[in-house]
């Protein structure tokens, strides 16, 4: 390909809200240099921005490359983001390049000056009403499942002023919402701690809401607790990942707390923050989880009553401490499991939506529902609102009277009073 043969761009995302932001970024570098933003089947380039968290991801992305290469106007493939190298080296073939995703800058392609650009400092081109802003990379928890340090390395902390400077320019263009991102976000050291970070932020002038993930247990402390009660802008949604509710898994995940530790931590913040939503990451069929020690995790799943949960069946990824350990529990097992987790989680959150039905509550509209006419809102506690109107609002607040819920969302009418 010649240089100007390279005039449209598209990237598909894998993987977490982190790596959303990063598409951001390269969408963002992409524009300056002139690129203009397509489809996938009529872009020149087109950029896979990956995951290696699960095999099934890598799986994915496979198959999307081998799809791509049927295109007819065959554009270049680069495969970048958060990936193992034994995950680099089976895509390499069948990808273009493979490339480093902090280094877009100087990506060997013909349209680009090499120009060491830091990641951080690349523009951004936010991809819908929420900003996403990262205040650091990497992690050093080393659960035994987790790819993150092998893959993002340890953890970084980008600069409070960075952070604040981003987010304000954020707000100046409109955005209502802004999410904190970054893989244990309690242990954020910029400059100031993390609690001072939302304080710092919380006191922006603008009309906007403030979110933040992830929080570890070991790290969530009663300062930060303090600090989201005391924050008006800060909303009442947390999610804290568990991933297990036995404390001889927890050991082998490498996760330092106990169960009861866990439960504990619930039970302050719900003390302070009564309202508070709460959302969890839960993994079944880890190496060694009996029958006996799965009911352990059921059980303080039902106690603890999430609004929201995120159940993965275990996934077994090179480099990871997890990977030497012998798996015990088939696929179909860890298929039961999450149906029996999915069956409690169906009840639980039904129960927590039910309050909400006759209620007026401020709702960011993110996006248009498949069905004709009506879009779709979130609420401070991160609940979803199915709602008639028009797509003009998404990125307003808009008040809106529940008139209906389920288990996994709350229906809607936009309220004039």
């Amino acid at each position: 390909m010649t240089n100007n043969l390279f005039t449209s761009y598209s990237i598909i995302t894998y993987g977490c809200q982190m790596n959303i932001n990063d598409s951001e970024r390269i969408a963002g570098f992409f524009d300056e240099k002139g690129l203009k933003e397509a489809p996938a089947e009529k872009s020149d380039i087109v950029v896979i921005n990956s995951c290696s968290i699960r095999q099934s991801a890598v799986d994915r992305i496979e198959g999307k490359i081998r799809k791509l290469r049927k295109i007819k106007n065959k554009p270049l493939i680069i495969v970048t983001g958060c990936l193992l190298e034994k995950d680099r080296k089976k895509l390499s073939p069948l990808a273009d390049h493979v490339l480093p995703i902090t280094l877009v800058s100087s990506w060997p392609l013909p349209f680009l000056k090499k120009e060491n650009i830091p990641f951080f400092n690349l523009s951004l081109k936010r991809s819908g009403p929420t900003a996403y802003v990262s205040i650091m990379t990497g992690c050093n928890n080393f659960c035994s499942y987790c790819v993150v340090p092998y893959t993002k390395g340890r953890e970084f902390s980008r600069p409070a002023t960075e952070v604040i400077k981003e987010v304000k320019e954020a707000i100046k263009k409109g955005y209502r919402e802004v999410w904190l991102l970054g893989q244990n976000v309690n242990s954020y050291n910029g400059g100031v701690d993390f609690s001072k970070l939302l304080k710092e932020i919380n006191k922006i002038h603008g009309n906007f809401w403030l979110r933040f993930t992830t929080s570890h247990p070991k790290d969530f402390s009663d300062n930060i607790i303090f600090t989201i009660k005391d924050c008006k802008k800060v909303t009442n949604y947390l999610h804290l990942p568990v991933q297990s509710g036995d404390n001889a898994i927890l050991e082998k995940m490498n996760r330092p707390y106990t169960a009861q530790d866990y439960r504990e931590t619930v039970k302050r913040v719900r003390r302070e923050i009564p309202d508070i939503a709460l959302s969890t990451d839960i993994i079944v069929g880890f190496p060694g989880e009996t029958e006996k020690k799965f009911r352990n995790t059921a059980t303080l799943f039902s106690e603890i009553q999430f609004d929201m949960a995120y159940i993965a069946r275990y996934s077994s990824r090179s480099q990871t401490a997890a990977s030497e350990m012998e798996e015990t529990v088939s696929e179909e097992e860890k298929r039961r499991r999450e149906k029996i987790l999915v069956e409690i989680l169906k009840e639980s959150s039904l129960e927590k939506n039910k309050p909400y039905k006759g209620k007026k509550l401020r709702v960011l509209v993110t996006k248009e529902s498949k069905k004709k006419g009506f879009l779709f809102g979130k609420t401070e506690g991160y609940k979803t609102v199915l709602f008639e109107g028009s797509k003009e609002l998404i990125g307003k607040f808009i008040k809106a009277e529940i008139t209906d819920y389920s288990s996994w969302g709350l229906k809607g009418k936009i309220s004039r009073k």
